[in-house]
């Protein structure tokens, strides 16, 4: 029906889709500048306005539609109402008003602002126009669209759902708030490679592709660290990042293929100064999402980020949630019977530290609800990271644990080239040994490391992670068009 009425203007000569018509105005101008007037006024301005038909009504002589603009900013949507009269557009025009527009069609509305009877702020049409037929009905309003048609068609979604529409504004607030406080704090943003030749700076699976023209393969990157680093040698000494990720792994609520991040990195700084940060960065933008620290959950709960945030040993995290003192010097044995007694499986081989990590991961990571740093990771589970000051057994490394969920992660980064190559070539012998996320040996990072690179802390936070953090919705909701299986 829609084709057909798309096909009877253009025999009609009017084209369904025009190059540009004559706007004025935007909605959003009309409702500040005219907003509050009484029943019954005629302004006597005369303006052109578009918008989308979000309801229509079609009664005889007069018909009454309500046009919808995005307005862009931090507003949701601006709504104005349309009417058309026999008397303002003339027969003809009414008659083919009725015969082409429908629900979710962009028209263009020439006429004077009033306000109706009821006092609505109305444009009173004396012409009208197509701006783009659309073809597909739009939903039913009343009812909510399933989670797989908001995922494999967010436009939808955007149009009929005013919290997918917020969240997207959310999304660019913290985005915006997380480059102004790096930049008042002297860092300087950068862009890295997305294609490398060596994919590192974390364990993880990537993606390979193929260049043609250097015949070589080359890997969508899974992290920026190795570029920022060498960005901190040649002496950009405070260094951030916000971009695109790619892991080939597991798809779920809280882990995409492709992902946002942020990554800084502060010469002379630690994992202390970088916890700082973390708080200031991740409270910065609860404030301006929500005006404080407080923040609110699709489901309606709220919760305050603000205060102190408590920090922990990944050793007592584990100790308190066995009833028993874990420490360093904890035998793998004693581990494995811990490990089997609450149900967690360790396979053959794993050494005590990646024990400890297994029982937090299962025991521990999902209870932690108030912001949490989890610190001083055993070595072998942090191979980019510097030893611990005090224990050299440990590094100096924390996730932080928020909601449940890891948020962010920092290092008191490795800068010694010797020690980064003896650990890049045990990361290269598990690759050897098919460990798929192990990390390749990179000959010209090290080469960079050699040339110094200065006491360092570096961290690293999931921006969905983040707005996941914010709204308590799931990752793929705060991804504007999420990566989904073919229909």
């Amino acid at each position: 029906m829609r084709r057909a009425k798309r096909a009877a203007m253009i025999a009609d000569g009017a084209d369904p889709y025009p190059v540009v018509l004559p706007r004025t105005h935007s909605l959003g101008e009309i409702r500040s500048a005219y907003d509050g007037l009484g029943p019954d006024v005629r302004t006597g301005v005369v303006v052109g306005v578009a918008g989308r038909v979000m309801f229509l009504r079609n009664a005889g002589k007069l018909c009454f539609a309500t046009i919808r603009e995005g307005s862009g900013d931090d507003d949701d949507v601006t709504e104005l109402q349309a009417m058309l009269s026999l008397a303002s557009v003339g027969e003809d025009e009414l008659a083919r008003w009725k015969a082409s527009v429908d629900l979710g069609d962009h028209v263009f509305i020439h006429g004077e602002v009033i306000t109706s009877r009821r006092g609505e702020l109305s444009v009173l049409a004396d012409s009208w126009a197509m701006a783009a037929k659309s073809l597909r009905p739009l939903p039913v309003a009343h009812k909510e669209l399933s989670e797989e048609t908001r995922a494999r068609q967010p436009y939808l979604d955007l149009i009929m759902r005013p919290a997918a529409r917020r969240t997207v504004r959310m999304r660019a607030d913290v985005i915006r708030t997380l480059r102004q406080t790096l930049y008042d704090r002297g860092f300087l943003e950068v862009e890295t490679p997305m294609l490398q030749l060596v994919h590192g700076g974390a364990a993880a699976r990537p993606f390979v592709t193929h260049s043609n023209a250097l015949n070589i393969d080359l890997y969508l990157r899974i992290a920026p660290e190795l570029f920022l680093k060498r960005s901190v040698v040649g002496g950009i000494d405070r260094v951030f990042e916000i971009n695109r990720n790619f892991r080939n792994e597991g798809i779920d609520s809280s882990h995409s293929p492709e992902f946002a991040m942020l990554e800084a990195y502060e010469a002379y700084g630690s994992y202390d100064t970088m916890a700082k940060l973390t708080r200031t960065l991740v409270t910065e933008c609860a404030c301006a999402v929500f005006g404080s620290t407080v923040v609110r959950h699709a489901d309606g709960s709220e919760h305050d980020l603000g205060g102190k945030w408590r920090e922990v040993t990944l050793h007592a995290a584990v100790s308190e949630a066995l009833g028993h003192e874990v420490t360093p010097d904890t035998p793998t044995d004693v581990l494995r019977g811990h490990a089997e007694r609450r149900g967690v499986p360790i396979p053959e081989g794993t050494s005590a530290g990646s024990i400890v990590l297994e029982l937090f991961e299962k025991l521990v990571e999902h209870t932690l609800v108030e912001p949490t740093f989890v610190r001083d990771y055993p070595i072998e589970a942090r191979p980019l990271t510097r030893q611990h000051r005090d224990d050299p057994r440990l590094s100096e490394a924390w996730d932080l644990i928020v909601f449940g969920a890891e948020l962010a992660t920092a290092y008191s980064e490795l800068v010694d080239p010797i020690v980064q190559r003896e650990r890049f070539e045990a990361q290269s012998l598990l690759a050897a040994r098919g460990d798929d996320e192990a990390m390749r040996l990179d000959e010209d990072f090290l080469r960079s490391l050699e040339y110094g690179m200065p006491p360092s802390g570096g961290m690293g936070m999931g921006i969905d992670r983040l707005l996941m953090a914010l709204t308590g919705l799931g990752i793929r909701e705060t991804i504007l068009f999420p990566l989904v299986r073919p229909e």
